[in-house]
């Protein structure tokens, strides 16, 4: 009998190894694959995001932000239905086994703002609002919403067999209030239909004045309800010289926004919620010397608590009655619907309160924050199925917070590295969120 080569064996030997470590290698687990996937697809969110930001479109009227949106989600594969509460785009992908329904949420829309930071991406557009013409700017972050989500949806598409259940990528106009005299935002969605057969929804906002890679939230209300008011007050036009032969409207607005200013202060249980009301316009008159027979008043509410709102609504019915009245003057206070508070279901909280910590790390997670008055229209979504609202941070690490230009305004500035928290964080909620429900 001939000897085996000793190469052979070698071969043979080593042959048997590998087929060994490879049968008893360990898979990336479904979770460490949305990191590596969500740090893959980075550079392109970025890319998309500069895109968006220098093409702003105002509320209602984001036709190419959802065309641009639509295009993506259909190179994915994924199912997408266009035209949603004007120009919104809701994407459907199915998982590869059964599981719960979860939306995930995106603002789409630019504000009547003109930009003044200088960056190679900045946006030149123009718009109309309101029947005038006026710059546009993604000055509220908008942009990084949509380019995070368009990013989750990428990673997601890629191990959709693994994935229990269906998430509805909820692409939604309009947040910042739909023009005069048009429904929009999350309260048309929600009208249309959109969380129909939903279990859950998540949300997230960049916010200028949070560090890169952090994230802050709190259980139950996080964001005020918002209601605007317009009083129109009505005198008797008199010439300025002779300001005794008519009924003046200018001073009645004066004494009525110095009066509703002790609502606040003097009958609202601050200890229990903040709430704000403040004045944003007055309008009457056209000249020095002719007292106008009209004025108009315009301002906003915001409130934390239900039982304050309605307090407060009250004593500004009366007061503006009664102020009115004792100038022999006649008032009329509207307030409108306006959003109700951004209310973070407590028990869905909790529940993902450790996908926060697992993805970012305790050091980097806020779960008290105090709620901000500020409002957000995600809270139409939160009044009919349990819903998580978040802060991710966008200011560049070093800088003094306190320093960075708020959102609203035209120095409003975000960073890139900001929007890969995003990508991770909706992500993997999506994963454990489905792995917890029972």
């Amino acid at each position: 009998m001939k000897k085996t080569p000793i190469i052979v064996l070698l071969a043979f030997a080593t042959l048997c190894f590998s087929a060994f470590t490879f049968k008893n290698e360990t898979k990336p687990s479904l979770k460490e694959k949305l990191s590596e996937l969500s740090k893959k697809v980075e550079p392109k969110v970025i890319e998309w995001r500069h895109h968006i930001h220098e093409n702003p479109e105002l509320s209602n009227r984001e036709y190419k932000t959802a065309e641009y949106i639509t295009a993506h989600l259909k190179s994915l594969g994924i199912e997408v239905e266009e035209g949603v509460a004007k120009t919104g785009v809701i994407g459907i992908l199915k998982g590869g086994k059964p599981g719960p329904v979860i939306g995930l949420r995106a603002d789409m829309d630019g504000l009547p703002v003109k930009e003044r930071v200088n960056l190679p991406w900045a946006s030149k557009a123009i718009g109309e609002f309101n029947g005038q013409e006026v710059p546009v700017m993604h000055a509220c972050g908008h942009d990084t919403h949509v380019a995070i989500l368009m990013g989750v949806a990428e990673v997601l598409s890629q191990v959709k067999s693994e994935i229990k259940g269906t998430i509805k990528f909820v692409f939604q106009p309009a947040e910042e209030g739909a023009p005069d005299g048009e429904e929009g935002g999350a309260e048309l969605m929600v009208k249309e239909g959109v969380v129909k057969n939903m279990d859950v929804i998540f949300g997230l906002h960049i916010n200028a004045q949070t560090e890169v890679g952090k994230v802050k939230y709190r259980s139950a209300g996080i964001m005020a309800a918002v209601n605007s008011f317009e009083i129109k007050i009505k005198g008797k036009q008199a010439h300025g010289s002779a300001p005794w032969q008519g009924i003046d409207p200018i001073v009645t607005a004066a004494q009525i926004i110095n009066n509703a200013q002790t609502i606040v202060s003097r009958s609202l249980p601050l200890t229990t919620q903040a709430a704000v009301l403040s004045f944003g316009k007055i309008e009457g008159g056209v000249r020095s010397n002719i007292i106008p027979e009209e004025v108009t008043l315009v301002g906003t509410i915001r409130t934390l608590d239900a039982g304050m709102r309605s307090r407060l609504f009250e004593r500004f019915q009366t007061i503006v009655k009664n102020t009115a009245e004792s100038n022999e003057a006649e008032a009329i206070l509207t307030i409108d619907k306006g959003y109700p508070i951004t209310y973070n279901n407590p028990e869905l909280t909790t529940m993902m309160g450790p996908t926060f910590i697992d993805v970012l790390g305790a050091a980097n997670v806020d779960s008290n924050i105090n709620a901000i008055t500020g409002a957000e229209d995600f809270s139409f979504f939160q009044e009919e199925i349990p819903g998580l609202y978040f802060f991710i941070g966008g200011a560049p690490s070093g800088v003094d917070y306190e320093k960075q230009a708020s959102h609203h305004t035209p120095d409003f500035y975000v960073d890139d590295a900001g929007m890969i928290a995003g990508i991770q964080l909706l992500s993997r909620m999506v994963v454990d969120y489905a792995d917890l429900k029972k």
